[in-house]
């Protein structure tokens, strides 16, 4: 059987470039989609395809990324699942394929017999550390891109904050409550307040919000010697 997993952060975004992406690669493929933030692989999606692999089944990624963004979880799961003899592809980065990573186990340098054996063995196991390094830096590559952006976007924040911008979204719900107005006695006088609350405030809330205001008020509002 042959997979396409897509993988979107939130519902929001469009996963239909993957898919097409994974269709025009192989248009026989079953796609499984999700929509999960975060870097870990434990997905609701995920393991249900997880649980019903088989040995040969293979499943095409649009990139690496999609698989997992945590380099270590990646990298393990990738292993496991080659153990399995399951073969991943990944459009984005066909040099970790599962079948490229056998390709470099299966051309290992034959041995001769002779003391240059002992040089064919570094090698070849040379060779192999470097096809597991390749897979690692994929993965490490994803996590990383993970971290830029969440970076960006403090700094970004940032930025907005120091120059005055509104960082999220603006409450324009507020509104005047007349039955928000509350007298306050200060000394013989009474002010009268009123202010903005929100839609949902409770007229207590509303009552101390505005006796704070006249309390405020009043004192500003003395004699700067009787303060």
């Amino acid at each position: 059987m042959i997979y396409g997993y897509a993988r979107i952060s939130t519902p929001k975004q469009s996963i239909d470039r993957q898919i097409r992406n994974i269709k025009s690669s192989c248009p026989a493929a079953v796609i499984v989609q999700e929509a999960y933030t975060g870097t870990k692989l434990d997905r609701e999606q995920w393991n249900k395809l997880s649980r019903n692999l088989r040995t040969g089944d293979t499943i095409i990624f649009d990139s690496v990324s999609r698989m997992s963004r945590n380099a270590a979880e990646g990298y393990a799961a990738y292993e496991e699942l080659y153990k399995k003899g399951i073969n991943l592809v990944f459009l984005k980065e066909p040099h970790i394929n599962t079948q490229t990573f056998k390709s470099a186990l299966s051309s290992a340098l034959p041995m001769t017999g002779t003391t240059v054996d002992f040089i064919l063995d570094g090698v070849n196991k040379y060779l192999l550390a470097l096809a597991r390094e390749q897979i690692k830096i994929a993965f490490e590559q994803a996590e990383k891109e993970v971290a830029d952006l969440h970076q960006r976007t403090r700094e970004g924040m940032e930025t907005a904050r120091l120059n005055g911008k509104q960082i999220g979204q603006t409450d324009n719900t507020a509104r005047r409550a007349p039955d928000c107005v509350t007298e306050v006695r200060m000394g013989n006088t009474i002010l009268t307040v009123s202010g903005y609350f929100k839609p949902n405030a409770t007229k207590t809330a509303a009552d101390k919000m505005a006796k704070v205001i006249a309390a405020e008020r009043a004192i500003r509002d003395l004699p700067r010697a009787a303060r």
